[in-house]
């Protein structure tokens, strides 16, 4: 049985998995609504949210799973990457009860974590690509094993979902009855339902004269502020008329992109025969991966290039107490990266980037 804490960012998360994927006891604080009032995520309230919130996350996930700490083999938590402010709260109330209970550490890197939850739920054997999509980071990567991973590109600039989430502020989404409690990404992606994709052009494909498997969005993100600046001139209103279609066309320029460079990925996995043929696996995870059109785009690549996509369900998506439990678990069954005495304890620290 294993614990596991997530306070990489602004989710306050706890849960108790088994070695079989069963998740025993849960619960999770979001800061979401917080945040959207503050027009984006500050660190110092988001660390104030973590620390009102944990010992009671903690507490439900047990009380849930009617255990105690001592029944625990070991505790697991986010210690890279992620807000500073954040990961402390998390890391350092899991050291305090390792240390009291006499209870073995595991620390978690968050974006690993997001690529093994697919092993909880289906089977996915090593090695895998995965791609991971969220507000915070874009990669692509083959993983060789539990602690092995092998880059193959990442963003050079800002991640999809934090451009999605300021492309939704820059819209005043928020001011539409429909969408003002969701968050950016899935306000657009409900909006764009509604519009044309080729309503506005986009130009080049960002990186297209790069030869990896790197990604870039602020290029994207500032054609679509010309584009809502154009839109603003001639219209006047709170939300602009052409929302819809704004929406529509950004999402697809934002997906293509990441596609045509997952594309790329997957014919240099070919050429350098790193994943056996008849036996590839698309791993997607992350809370942009949660989007149903996103994930349609994905289901024809895969299908063009001899791929399976395996997608975990959106709650394993998001940022959550399950996953990093679960990674805690791959890690305790491969017997790597545990912290058994006071010691090794406390020489972990939290790393941002």
């Amino acid at each position: 049985l294993i614990l596991g804490i997530e306070t990489s960012c602004d989710d306050t998360g706890a849960a108790i998995v088994d070695s079989t994927g069963n998740i025993i006891g849960e619960a999770l604080h979001s800061q979401l609504q917080t945040h959207l009032a503050m027009g984006g995520i500050i660190p110092p309230i988001a660390r104030d949210l973590h620390i009102q919130n944990i010992s009671q996350i903690v507490e439900t996930a047990l009380q849930n799973a009617n255990l105690e700490v001592k029944d625990l083999d070991a505790i697991a938590a986010t210690v890279k990457p992620g807000m500073p402010l954040s990961l402390v709260v998390g890391t350092e109330f899991a050291k305090k009860l390792c240390k009291t209970w006499n209870v073995p550490f595991i620390p978690i890197h968050h974006m690993e974590a997001h690529a093994l939850t697919a092993r909880m739920v289906e089977k996915v054997d090593f090695p895998f690509l995965v791609l991971l999509v969220s507000g915070g980071h874009c990669l692509l990567a083959v993983a060789k094993n539990v602690d092995e991973f092998l880059l193959l590109g990442e963003s050079v600039d800002s991640a999809p979902g934090e451009v999605l989430d300021k492309v939704a502020r820059r819209l005043k989404l928020r001011n539409m009855p429909a969408f003002s409690t969701l968050s950016g990404g899935k306000a657009i992606e409900m909006l764009a339902t509604q519009g044309d994709v080729t309503s506005f052009e986009y130009g080049n494909q960002p990186m297209f004269k790069y030869n990896d498997c790197s990604f870039s969005f602020t290029g994207l993100r500032e054609k679509v502020y010309k584009h809502i600046g154009r839109e603003e001139i001639i219209h006047t209103d709170q939300v602009l008329p052409s929302a819809a279609n704004l929406c529509a066309s950004f999402q697809h320029a934002l997906f293509s992109h990441i596609c045509r460079r997952l594309q790329r990925g997957m014919h240099y996995v070919d050429m350098k025969q790193m994943i056996p043929e008849g036996a590839r696996k698309l791993v997607v995870s992350g809370g942009v991966a949660c989007n149903d059109y996103f994930r349609k785009y994905l289901s024809i690549i895969c299908a063009e290039m001899g791929y399976t996509l395996v997608c975990p369900p959106p709650k394993l998506c998001t940022d959550n107490g399950i996953m990093i439990a679960w990674n805690g678990m791959e890690k305790w069954t491969a017997g790597i990266g545990i912290a058994k005495n006071v010691d090794d304890i406390n020489a972990i620290d939290i790393e941002p980037k």
